[in-house]
């Protein structure tokens, strides 16, 4: 099938440690555990779900909605590098450069959106484009949504079991690849608007 002439479990391997660092399920642990315990259950399948959706959607829908408003991948791509880079510099220095509103619900808000499929999530999705094909975008997505789901299911237990040290030094780790992951995604389509302006 013309679907699958493009997979690669390279790019799927790649596209899914991108959003993983992004979306950063495991530093998000404390908030989960938090939310729990002011909501109650949280629905971890309808949660995963919806946030596997909504990347989904906009992976497809958003590079369309760009053309509509005359905003080309490699801008967008270059506007995507510039958040993960704040997202980055947030999880390294551990300070909060977005500040987010208290949360009023669970699972859907804010677990779905926009803990996990948030606007850093969202754009980096569909910066992604600009480099991998789509069915291992996919790929990639539909892996995060389930390990997010599997997070979900066991955060009370994770939190018990890693501690708040560990979190600590794994959100610093996957800060500093996200800051890597933001400079190669700059530069790329950086380099890329400027061989278009020299073709033109």
């Amino acid at each position: 099938m013309e679907i699958f002439e493009h997979f690669s479990f390279k790019e799927i391997l790649t596209c899914f440690m991108v959003l993983f660092a992004v979306i950063d399920i495991i530093g998000s642990i404390p908030i989960i555990v938090s939310l729990q315990q002011k909501f109650g259950k949280i629905e971890a399948k309808k949660a995963s779900i919806t946030a596997g959706l909504l990347m989904m959607v906009f992976l497809f829908v958003g590079n369309k909605i760009l053309k509509f408003i005359g905003v080309d991948v490699n801008s967008f791509a270059i506007a995507g590098a510039f958040v993960i880079f704040i997202i980055a510099l947030e999880m390294i220095l551990g300070i909060e450069i977005n500040k987010s509103k208290e949360a009023k619900s669970a699972s859907i808000v804010p677990i779905a959106f926009p803990l996990v499929a948030g606007a850093g999530t969202l754009t980096t999705t569909l910066s992604l484009r600009s480099e991998f094909h789509d069915v291992n975008i996919i790929c990639g997505i539909i892996l995060n949504t389930i390990f997010v789901y599997l997070v979900l299911k066991s955060a009370t237990w994770l939190e018990k079991k890693m501690g708040e040290a560990t979190l600590a030094i794994l959100q610093k780790v996957f800060g500093i690849i996200l800051l890597a992951i933001s400079i190669k995604l700059f530069t790329a389509n950086f380099a890329q608007l400027v061989q278009n302006s020299i073709n033109f």
